[in-house]
C-alpha cells in the first residue's frame, strides 16, 4: 500500500536521494531518475500519479520532458522544480500542462506539504473525471413514482439504507426501474454529489472484464496502447451500480470479491496496490436463488453484494400505479401541452400486462404524444399489441381473513431485509411474527 506512485527526475544525484527518502518515509512509492530519457521510457510502462521534474537538465530540459510526459501519461500531475525560479518560466510550465512550480532548496517538511497538496488535487481531478463520465451517460426517468403499497415500502427501506455503505441488491424484471431505484439510493446518501458510475456487466467480454473494472497500464496486453483508469476507480468516493451482476463470469466473481472485501486493487499489468472508497449497488433480472443452487453465482460473492435485497414487482402486479405513471410521463414529455386521455384508452392501458414494464409504458406514452395532434389521446393511437390484448380469464374467489393475512405477511417478508424489520412494518412482535410464519408455513 502507498499514498501514490511518484516519478522524480533531476540530474543532481544528491537531491534525488533526499527526495526519495522524503517520499518513502511519508508513505509514497517513488522512482527516481537522473536521466530524463530513461524516466520517460519508464513512464511508458508504468502509471505515475505525480511527477516532479527539474527544469535545468541535459540532454532534455524540464519543459521538453513535461511535454513528452503529457503525451505518454496525460493523467499524471506534474510539478516542475528549479533553483532558477522566474515568473516567465513558471507561466510557460503551467501553459504546457504543469500543475505547479516550486523553487529549490526546500526542507523535507516543505516538500511533503507540497506533495500532499498536489496529491489532493490529483485525486480531486480523478473524481471530476468520474463525474464527467457520469454526465456523459444519458438516462431518463430519474424520478420515482410510487403510489402502490409495495413500492412505498421499497422506497422507505431504500431511504433507510441510503446513508449506510451496506451493499444493496435490487432484483426485478427488465424495465421495472432497477437503475432508477439505485440512483434514488445514491441521491439520498452522503455520496450524492460524488460520481454514480453504471457498469453493464452483461455487455463486457470476459477477457476485458478485469481491465474494464480495474484499469490497465500501457503494454499490459495487446492493444493496450495507453494507461487506462478503470470504472471502479472513476467512481472513487461515489457509487458503482453493477447492472446485471449475475452475468459476471465466475472467474471475475473471485477477483471482484477480493476487491469488495478490502477496496484494494491493482491495475492489469501493474503491481502497485490502490485503495478507493465506493458504495456498491447491484441489480439482476435473473432468479438469484436458482443461480445459487446451480453454482452460476458463488455463495460468497452473493452474500457480499446482497447486504440488503430489494425486489421490484413488475408493472402487471402494480397496475394501480398506472394513472400516476401516466400523469408523470405526460407531464414530462408533453412540452406543456394540455393533454387528456380518453376513457377507452385508459381502460386498454390498465388491462394490458406490460411485459416490458415501466420502460415499455414510458415508450408507449412517448408514441401517443407523437401521434396526438389534438388535446386528447385516443385508443386508435395505441400499438396493436395493446389494442388486441385479451386479459387472461381468471376467477378470484373471496378470501378468508387468514388467507389475506398470510399473503400480506409473505409480501412484507419479500421486502424486509430482517425479521425485525418485517415485524416493525407489520406492527407485531418478532415472537408473534415467528408464530404466524410457522402457522402459515412461511
Amino acid at each position: 500500500m502507498n499514498k501514490g506512485k511518484v516519478l522524480v527526475i533531476d540530474d543532481e544525484v544528491n537531491i534525488l536521494k533526499t527526495i526519495e527518502l522524503s517520499l518513502s518515509s511519508s508513505g509514497y512509492a517513488p522512482e527516481v531518475f537522473s536521466n530524463p530519457v530513461g524516466a520517460l521510457e519508464r513512464a511508458k510502462e508504468f502509471y505515475f500519479d505525480l511527477a516532479f521534474i527539474d527544469l535545468k537538465m541535459h540532454p532534455m530540459n524540464g519543459l521538453e520532458v513535461l511535454a513528452q510526459l503529457k503525451i505518454n501519461s496525460p493523467d499524471t500531475t506534474v510539478v516542475l522544480m528549479t533553483a532558477h525560479g522566474s515568473i516567465e518560466s513558471a507561466v510557460e510550465a503551467i501553459k504546457k500542462g504543469a500543475y505547479d512550480y516550486i523553487t529549490k532548496p526546500f526542507t523535507h517538511k516543505e516538500f511533503i506539504h507540497i506533495v500532499e497538496r498536489v496529491i489532493e488535487h490529483h485525486r480531486m481531478n480523478k473524481k471530476l473525471k468520474g463525474l464527467s463520465y457520469q454526465l456523459d451517460e444519458r438516462f431518463e426517468g430519474e424520478d420515482l413514482v410510487a403510489t402502490n403499497k409495495t413500492m412505498k415500502l421499497i422506497l422507505k427501506t431504500s431511504q433507510e439504507v441510503a446513508n449506510s455503505d451496506i451493499p444493496v441488491l435490487i432484483e426485478g424484471e427488465s424495465g421495472t426501474g432497477k437503475e432508477v431505484l439505485a440512483r434514488f439510493i445514491h441521491k439520498n446518501s452522503s455520496r450524492e454529489n460524488n460520481p454514480f458510475i453504471t457498469i453493464n456487466c452483461s455487455a463486457i467480454p470476459e477477457n476485458l472484464f478485469e481491465s474494464e473494472l480495474f484499469g490497465h497500464i500501457k503494454g499490459a496486453f495487446t492493444n493496450a496502447i495507453k494507461d487506462r483508469i478503470g470504472r471502479l476507480e472513476l467512481a472513487d468516493t461515489g457509487t458503482v451500480f453493477l447492472d446485471e451482476v449475475a452475468e459476471i463470469p465466475k472467474s471475475m466473481q473471485v477477483k471482484l470479491l477480493r476487491f469488495l472485501q478490502s477496496m484494494e486493487f491493482e491495475r492489469v499489468g501493474e503491481s502497485i496496490t490502490h485503495k478507493i472508497d465506493i458504495r456498491i449497488i447491484s441489480a439482476t433480472n435473473r432468479d438469484v436463488s436458482a443461480d445459487l443452487s446451480t453454482g452460476f453465482i458463488r455463495d460468497d460473492f452473493y452474500f457480499r453484494i446482497a447486504g440488503v435485497k430489494l425486489k421490484l414487482p413488475p408493472l402487471r402486479e402494480r397496475k394501480d400505479e398506472i394513472p400516476a405513471l401516466m400523469k408523470y410521463f405526460l407531464s414530462k414529455y408533453s412540452q406543456g401541452r394540455d393533454i387528456k386521455v380518453g376513457e377507452d384508452t385508459e381502460n386498454l392501458l390498465a388491462e394490458y400486462d406490460w411485459p416490458g414494464n415501466i420502460r415499455e409504458f414510458e415508450n408507449v406514452i412517448k408514441r401517443l404524444l407523437v401521434f396526438t395532434k389534438e388535446n386528447i389521446i385516443k385508443s386508435e393511437y395505441l400499438p396493436s399489441e395493446i389494442i388486441n390484448f385479451t386479459p387472461k380469464q381468471t376467477t378470484h374467489p373471496l378470501q378468508k381473513i387468514d388467507e389475506l393475512e398470510r399473503q400480506h405477511i409473505k409480501d412484507v417478508l419479500k421486502i424486509a431485509s430482517t425479521t425485525k424489520e418485517a415485524s416493525r412494518i407489520l406492527g407485531i412482535s418478532e415472537t408473534t411474527l415467528w408464530r404466524k410464519r410457522k402457522l402459515y408455513g412461511l
